[in-house]
């Protein structure tokens, strides 16, 4: 038996799963700035639920950005001391990865354009390609203006998910639809590329785990006046 608790807090989402083969228990809340107070008490709840041991499990998800700067960090931090404390694998898997497995959940929509808002008039994005139901990438993730994006040669997909498409409309252009009942990724949509890694050995010591921002470095403006 196959158990893997993942947990996340890079967008304005905080939520925490629990899979056991197959099986899985989940918590979801959005709360933009109470991701600290939130995840802890929701790991403790899923298993309590499941009767069940951190040592217990096998593994530990995280999601690993994109996403804010400071709740990727969180994730990762988190992830990081339960994953020293019971010495587990960590497994960080993509959010946008993690939006679009969650549009195959919601829809079976087996091609996903997956777009997170990052602020400063630009977006995570990525598209991905179901296979054996886990949503795989077909290109590499970027971070990009709404208009350098589409402006990109790509075939239109069936689906777009995330809150770069409530903040940019003008994104549609290039799906036929938008899963607009998941604009951020949740905990349970990180397990099933979880669960495959883990079974081919790509878990890491959580002093190897690393975040994957995709924005290097953020500049800052001067108000006028400041």
């Amino acid at each position: 038996m196959i158990r893997i608790l993942a947990i996340d807090t890079a967008t304005e989402a905080c939520s925490a799963a629990l899979w056991q083969d197959g099986h899985v228990l989940t918590r979801y809340q959005v709360a933009p700035r109470g991701h600290t107070e939130l995840i802890l008490p929701m790991v403790a709840e899923l298993l309590a639920e499941a009767e069940l041991k951190l040592s217990e499990l096998d593994a530990l998800a995280f999601g690993r950005g994109p996403g804010s700067f400071t709740g990727v960090r969180i994730t990762l931090g988190i992830a990081q001391g339960l994953a020293f404390g019971a010495d587990l694998p960590l497994l960080g898997v993509s959010n946008l990865q993690a939006l679009a497995q969650g549009a195959y959940r919601l829809t079976t929509a087996e091609r996903v354009v997956a777009a997170i808002d990052a602020r400063m008039s630009e977006i995570y994005v990525g598209t991905y390609q179901a296979t054996e139901g886990v949503m795989l990438a077909v290109e590499e993730e970027q971070v990009v203006t709404p208009a350098s994006w589409l402006s990109l040669p790509q075939a239109n997909a069936a689906l777009g998910v995330g809150s770069g498409f409530v903040a940019y409309p003008e994104l549609t252009k290039r799906v036929a639809n938008v899963c607009e009942a998941l604009p951020f990724p949740e905990a349970q949509d990180l397990l099933p590329q979880a669960v495959a890694m883990y079974q081919a050995g790509l878990g890491v010591a959580a002093a190897e785990a690393q975040p994957v921002y995709l924005r290097d470095t953020v500049t800052w403006q001067k108000l006028p006046g400041r």
